[in-house]
């Protein structure tokens, strides 16, 4: 099985298996494995940078959440709370999905229901970062 090599700084310590010719990666916050999409290979370097480099317990993370966004039913990729408050959305795609203006949009739109402080679009290699400030969202570059 061939990863690609996402775009962050740290390696983390992820624990696979296969079972027939599917390949499964184990989420740390669902206690499971799931089966290693490469969407799933995106969310879960997130749930381990949030986990490992910012020390979040893992019930402050929340994957796969649904969400009713004008009478249709859809699933945030993944929420970091504080204090049960949504912090950051992170929306991921697979690493060869681009960016748009699009598929940030569709990020907002979630967001408009969740109301979290912060959203991140990511395919693993590239993240767009922004901040919800006085009505709008404010794009920059994590340090």
């Amino acid at each position: 099985m061939e990863l690609p090599k996402l775009n962050f700084q740290e390696t983390f310590d992820f624990k696979f298996k296969k079972d027939k010719d599917k390949f499964f990666i184990y989420d740390l916050v669902r206690k499971t494995y799931l089966l290693l999409t490469p969407e799933e290979w995106v969310r879960q370097h997130w749930v381990h940078y949030y986990l490992t480099v910012k020390a979040y317990s893992p019930s402050a993370l929340i994957t796969e959440k649904k969400i009713l966004l004008n009478g249709l039913t859809k699933r945030i990729d993944l929420l970091v709370t504080e204090k049960t408050e949504p912090i950051i959305l992170i929306e991921c795609k697979a690493p060869q999905i681009r960016l748009t203006e699009k598929t940030f949009e569709q990020t907002a739109r979630y967001n408009s229901i969740i109301g979290a402080k912060e959203i991140i679009l990511t395919n693993g290699l590239q993240h767009i970062n922004a901040y919800y400030e006085n009505g709008q969202y404010q794009f920059y570059k994590p340090e």
